[in-house]
């Protein structure tokens, strides 16, 4: 009895000694982070005095127009991101990890559809349908009374987080009608080619979302994404242009440059997780993805940056360097071809995302009036936590989307275009048409040019 008392103190003790061990590490970590910011903030203050006009701890950055104007006054009127409790404001780690790496909940209701791609991959959409319970009314936003879509872009690692669990569920309830997005071999979707999506190729994304407005061609489209999968969806509005058949977007904790991100690369703790997820389920495909990838060196991979460099950029038969990777897939590469109104939904505190002053553009939203800017001084990654049971950037966006749909209808009322109709109703009968005739990029440009001037 004594031995096994024994025994059992000391695997209490050493696992006590590897949780301090871990502890002092992490404190090390963040110490050395914000010492960093401190002197960064030194160098350079790239937010100037926002924060005094603000002490709420929310600022909206844009391009002054009438869109511009009309948010500004609109989402002024909606709560400012509540305090929270004081351990949330000091480690937004702890809003990271519960958004982002425990399980989710698992109480929705989906129903899958695979959808076959040109090159024969698949992917897979998982359209929510409850639970019942929840499901508000949902209302229309256009003259057909169909209910406004949500396409949703998740991480690009595969899980489905508690984050974008809580903002279907809260979707539902406001009358939205959401749809995930799956990758190929990712979320249980088959992998059935020998082929993995790069991080900026909106190929697949293309197809998904033409099927969507296919299935619901009366229905206002909105794209919103978590954290790097605003990669993906900056990508698809960056290629697509005026002819995205998008009518807003929005990015929860974006990261925006990318390249850095996979250079400069996560907390070890971040970076070992998210790691060892990826080569889990990479190693379910190992056999097969044997004949085109060196997986014996993805499967030792070290980092994130090595496993994405072997992965996309020394396959067999086919390598490249590392920027010239990037050149093609970099998610703001035809950032000034996006005609959509894009929120981005930030905190100063983003631990995945890493300091504010050196990972967001702040340029790209004082110039580009189809970019706005929601920062926050804490929030975490995806967190953005409160004290009620909705995260402050779900209903921020819902608020968004709610907005811009308000203003369209009342620029349309307003605006007198030729012909004499609607752009709304030109936009929706002519989409039906393009889905059975053959158009023109010329028409294509014509279609969209009345959104150009709000912009203004």
């Amino acid at each position: 009895m004594l031995l096994v008392i024994g025994l059992s103190c000391l695997v209490g003790l050493g696992v006590m000694v590897i949780l301090l061990g871990v502890l002092s590490r992490y404190m090390f970590l963040t110490k050395r982070q914000a010492e960093n910011r401190n002197r960064d903030d030194e160098e350079e203050d790239v937010f100037g005095d926002f924060w005094e006009s603000h002490p709420g701890g929310t600022q909206l950055i844009y391009k002054p127009s009438a869109l511009a104007n009309w948010l500004l006054r609109d989402l002024q009127r909606q709560s400012l991101l509540q305090s929270t409790d004081w351990w949330m404001r000091k480690w937004p780690h702890i809003q990271t990890i519960i958004q982002n790496l425990l399980p989710a909940d698992k109480i929705l209701e989906l129903a899958r559809d695979h959808l076959q791609l040109a090159d024969g991959g698949i992917v897979a959409l998982d359209w929510v349908v409850g639970p019942r319970g929840i499901l508000g009314t949902r209302r229309g936003t256009n003259t057909a009374g169909s209910p406004p879509l949500l396409f949703i872009i998740p991480n690009p690692f595969g899980k489905l987080t508690k984050n974008t669990e809580q903002f279907c569920l809260r979707a539902l309830e406001k009358g939205f009608y959401p749809v995930i997005f799956n990758r190929r071999g990712q979320n249980g979707c088959p992998l059935v080619t020998v082929k993995l999506q790069a991080f900026g190729e909106p190929a697949d994304l293309k197809e998904a979302v033409s099927y969507v407005r296919f299935r619901h061609p009366s229905s206002l489209l909105f794209l919103i994404s978590e954290g790097l999968g605003s990669g993906l969806l900056l990508s698809y509005l960056g290629e697509c242009g005026s002819s995205s058949y998008i009518t807003a977007a929005s990015c929860i904790s974006p990261v925006f440059r990318c390249q850095e991100w996979f250079e400069t690369g996560l907390p070890w703790l971040y970076d070992c997780l998210l790691l060892l997820y990826q080569k889990f389920h990479l190693s379910r495909y190992s056999t097969a993805l044997a004949d085109v990838f060196p997986m014996e060196r993805v499967l030792k991979s070290s980092s994130l940056q090595e496993l994405h460099q072997v992965l996309f950029c020394q396959c067999k038969g086919e390598n490249i360097s590392w920027d010239e990777y990037w050149e093609h897939n970099d998610p703001l590469r035809d950032v000034d071809e996006v005609a959509v109104p894009v929120m981005c939904i930030c905190s100063t505190d983003d631990p995945i995302r890493g300091p504010a002053e050196k990972t967001l553009p702040i340029e790209l939203f004082r110039t580009n009036p189809y970019f706005f800017l929601s920062l926050t001084h804490y929030g975490g990654h995806c967190g953005f936590l409160t004290k009620s049971d909705v995260s402050w950037s779900h209903k921020v966006t819902l608020d968004y989307f709610s907005s811009i749909t308000e203003f369209f209808q009342i620029e349309e009322k307003a605006s007198v275009l030729p012909r004499g109709r609607s752009s709304v109703t030109i936009n929706r009968r002519r989409r039906e048409t393009l889905q059975r005739r053959d158009r023109s990029v010329t028409d294509l440009h014509e279609m969209f040019s009345w959104k150009r001037s709000y912009t203004r």
